[in-house]
């Protein structure tokens, strides 16, 4: 499903998306795990109420445009909206800054080899600054192996 038009008008200043988390440590919602970091783990707040969110706990989202909680995943159970285009199920991880990241020329063409760390296949895929999906099971938990991100290939 695609996110469609007016993206740009839901998440926050680290994501775009359209879902908002609760917090398992707190019970609280945020746009996302950083904005919940920043306002629990700040000077402001009272050393022994500073925490984390611990992203590998999020088991619940809210959908932005219909505000209807539910379960991680990928679309709003409620009303089909698409709640990240990038989403991992692992991680509880959703952002659309991948998909709106096109590599400048001298990368397009960049291939590096990866390791995924889900599904254990070593994989060449399209280098890209910000993350790599395993070809095997789709997950972004993966990391570089071998190929130099600086070194550009020719086009």
């Amino acid at each position: 499903m695609e996110l469609g038009s007016g993206t740009e008008q839901y998440g926050c200043v680290h994501y775009r998306r359209k879902c908002k988390i609760r917090a398992p440590c707190c019970g609280e919602v945020f746009d996302c795990r950083h904005c919940h970091n920043q306002a629990k783990d700040s000077l402001e707040v009272n050393v022994s109420d500073r925490h984390e969110v611990p992203r590998h706990e999020i088991k619940l989202v809210i959908c932005s445009v219909c505000n209807k909680e539910q379960n991680v995943q990928q679309d709003c159970s409620n009303c089909g909206t698409c709640l990240g285009k990038y989403f991992c199920a692992k991680c509880n991880f959703f952002d659309d800054d991948v998909a709106a990241s096109p590599m400048p020329a001298i990368y397009q063409k960049k291939m590096i080899w990866i390791l995924c760390n889900d599904c254990g296949t070593t994989s060449n895929v399209q280098f890209h600054i910000l993350a790599h999906k395993c070809p095997g099971c789709s997950s972004y938990n993966t990391r570089q192996t071998r190929g130099d991100p600086a070194a550009c290939s020719r086009v």
